[in-house]
């Protein structure tokens, strides 16, 4: 999904997957005037200008619609991922052989190194919205530090209830038996939203075994008009799920402390 991206970050996304895949890869292009790559010439990319901004859900639900039945997973990737050619084989024989897992996420590491807290909760209003302006260094990681799961073991797969949409790899089965992803949200929440959706019906897995870079910009954080929209999309999340009574969350969120808790 590109939007206005710098084409020498996300031809590093295109040769990532085209080095590490023998599928296609759809591209599509939200941006006001089309973007250009030379890679859009591989006989394996499918380059779609989308005319206007469908927003990430959209997005890929139109993606979802053309390639149809041709694919047994269907991979989500940001325009600023890289990642090696061993990625991709792994997530998909790891689907292969674990048929209830409906989704997988790898470990996401800044282009330090360093770890990228994407494995969580679902999230409470406390999670999303209140966290941001508590005043309180202390208080705030505290609850950054049970939301975000710090302290998950990275040395064997573990269930997780919701995972970044950044790099996502979701079986296909899975993805249309929920209807793709809820086109109310037009940015921000729509993966929240999809993987909790797929949780219903299967296993949503973590894979620290493989890893991929990840620019991760946080923009919301600094951007007052993404802040807004972030805070939107959390809203109209919590109106769909529940603010405060969401017995999904509850059940599922205890599950996956009460696991970590027992992690050697």
């Amino acid at each position: 999904m590109l939007y206005n991206n710098d084409p020498a970050e996300f031809g590093m996304a295109i040769a990532s997957y085209l080095n590490g895949s023998n599928g296609t890869l759809t591209v599509i292009d939200n941006s006001p005037v089309p973007l250009t790559h030379p890679q859009f010439a591989d006989d394996r990319v499918e380059y779609v200008f989308a005319g206007e901004n469908l927003g990430f859900g959209r997005g890929h639900n139109r993606a979802l619609a053309m390639i149809g039945d041709r694919s047994d997973a269907h991979l989500l990737l940001n325009p600023d991922v890289a990642f090696g050619a061993e990625v991709l084989p792994r997530l998909l024989d790891f689907l292969q052989t674990h048929p209830g897992v409906g989704a997988i996420m790898p470990s996401i590491r800044y282009r330090d190194g360093s770890l990228q807290q994407l494995c969580k909760l679902l999230p409470t209003p406390v999670d999303l919205l209140l966290r941001r302006f508590v005043p309180i260094a202390a208080l705030r990681r505290r609850i950054n530090q049970r939301y975000e799961l710090h302290g998950l073991s990275q040395s064997a797969p573990s269930a997780i209830p919701s995972l970044s949409g950044c790099f996502l790899l979701v079986r296909t089965e899975a993805l249309t038996s929920i209807g793709g992803f809820d086109e109310r949200f037009f940015m921000y929440m729509e993966d929240v939203d999809l993987v909790r959706r797929i949780g219903d019906r299967w296993t949503t897995m973590y894979q620290p075994g493989v890893s991929v870079t990840h620019g991760y910009a946080k923009a919301s954080y600094s951007d007052p008009r993404l802040r807004a929209a972030h805070i939107r999309s959390a809203l109209s999340y919590f109106a769909k799920w529940g603010f405060f009574v969401d017995r999904t969350r509850h059940v599922r969120n205890r599950a996956t402390l009460e696991r970590r808790l027992r992690q050697p």
